[in-house]
């Protein structure tokens, strides 16, 4: 339409280094936005895996049995199942040594819980620092573009005798988009950013109370296998 804003064209016309800059935006938003659907669904599902596998934890079921249908789900498990299938192992292996002490037994059972959180919580954590890094840096990566079409628009003012708007107006128009170009990248990915920050750090107190509250069954059923 004549008179209206030609978002495509300007691009096209842009300089080079305008153009350049709309790529790196362009293609750090796309990253983002697979990052942030992934990431969605991620912990949607470790939270949801949570909130069953306590359901089930706390319903009485034999701890063997329990460990033993952790253990047959394989690569499906994970989560709070994986800590408490690594609690479990090393707490059974430890049980299996003559003389083990009660101390031993259970710091070796929290240690081995403590290695398989951190490594569930890493899983989580996984590619935000790639959102952090676009949200903070996409804003000077449109200024750039910004600054470099405002000098193209002060050179076309500069080289000629009779200045319109015309001569201007493409400089500064993408200057402009180069400015929103790094707002459009950037918003969307410090946001997300921050509520998954917030989510796995909910998700990992979560685990650290599972990691006590099994610790003290642990030790209640050493206790209970003591007195048989």
């Amino acid at each position: 339409m004549n008179g209206g804003l030609n978002v495509f064209e300007i691009l096209a016309d842009a300089s080079l280094p305008v153009k350049l800059v709309m790529l790196v935006l362009v293609i750090g938003s796309f990253f983002s936005w697979v990052i942030i659907i992934r990431k969605y669904s991620q912990l949607k599902a470790a939270m949801e895996n949570a909130e069953s596998f306590e359901e089930r934890f706390w319903s009485g079921a034999d701890l063997a049995q329990l460990f033993r249908e952790v253990s047959n789900n394989g690569d499906n498990s994970g989560g709070m199942e994986n800590i408490f299938e690594s609690g479990f192992r090393e707490f059974v292996r430890q049980r299996q040594r003559r003389g083990a002490e009660v101390r031993t037994v259970i710091e070796g059972s929290e240690r081995a819980m403590r290695v398989a959180g951190t490594k569930e919580i890493g899983l989580l954590e996984r590619n935000l620092e790639f959102l952090a890094n676009v949200g903070s840096i996409s804003p000077y990566v449109g200024l750039f573009g910004t600054v470099w079409g405002i000098m193209g628009a002060f050179q076309g003012l500069g080289e000629m005798k009779d200045v319109t708007i015309a001569v201007v107006a493409p400089h500064i128009s993408e200057a402009l988009i180069a400015t929103a170009m790094g707002l459009f990248a950037a918003i969307p990915a410090v946001w997300a950013y921050n509520r998954y920050a917030n989510k796995v750090e909910r998700v990992a107190s979560r685990y650290e109370v599972f990691q006590e509250e099994f610790s003290s069954v642990l030790q209640r059923q050493i206790q209970t296998d003591e007195t048989h």
